[in-house]
């Protein structure tokens, strides 16, 4: 889409809640982290003016519930997405696993209801995890629920980023990507 303001582009974030997605958010816009947690209620939206190769470039973004209680409402949300950012946690623990083992709900999910579009991975809360490429590329260890890579072959994502909102680690370089991508998807169309 374009405006007076440029290219504007709608980016859906999707992913278990608590796993981090309004934290990147306010991180990559206002460089900004708050430790306490508060749940979305429904969707939340930021809007974010950046620049690719000299075009204005409007990123809103739609930050949805992950609660299961939001479920109905999200199909509403996702309509018009320009793309998606699906946002998992790498903690160690029992939530940290299921948001990683629900990433093909996601994704089920937003392609349901927008068809094809581009997704890029983030695998938030770095910053929590003693070893990363242990998780990430452990596939010796059958217990191991982390293998991302086999995911990324399995599904059509632009890229996987380790991201922490705390720390800042991946968050600019994983948005400019996914910026710079839209740019070049969409370009023609404006």
């Amino acid at each position: 889409m374009s405006d007076e303001r440029g290219l504007v582009y709608k980016i859906t974030v999707i992913g278990d809640g608590a796993v981090g997605k309004t934290s990147l958010i306010k991180k990559y816009t206002k460089g900004e982290f708050d430790a306490a947690y508060v749940m979305t209620l429904g969707a939340q939206f930021t809007q974010y003016q950046t620049e690719v190769s000299g075009t204005p470039i409007q990123l809103v973004f739609w930050d949805i519930a992950g609660q299961e209680a939001f479920g109905q409402l999200r199909p509403n949300f996702y309509q018009g997405s320009s793309a998606a950012i699906i946002v998992f946690s790498h903690e160690e623990n029992e939530h940290g696993e299921k948001s990683f083992q629900d990433i093909t709900k996601w994704l089920s999910d937003i392609k349901k209801n927008c068809g094809h579009l581009p997704i890029i991975l983030f695998g938030n809360k770095v910053d929590l995890v003693e070893n990363i490429d242990s998780i990430v590329k452990n596939k010796e260890n059958p217990k191991s629920n982390y293998n991302v890579d086999a995911l990324m072959k399995g599904y059509n994502f632009l890229g996987y980023y380790l991201t922490s909102a705390l720390t800042g680690q991946g968050v600019n370089q994983a948005f400019s990507v996914l910026a710079n991508k839209l740019y070049q998807i969409y370009k023609n169309f404006a």
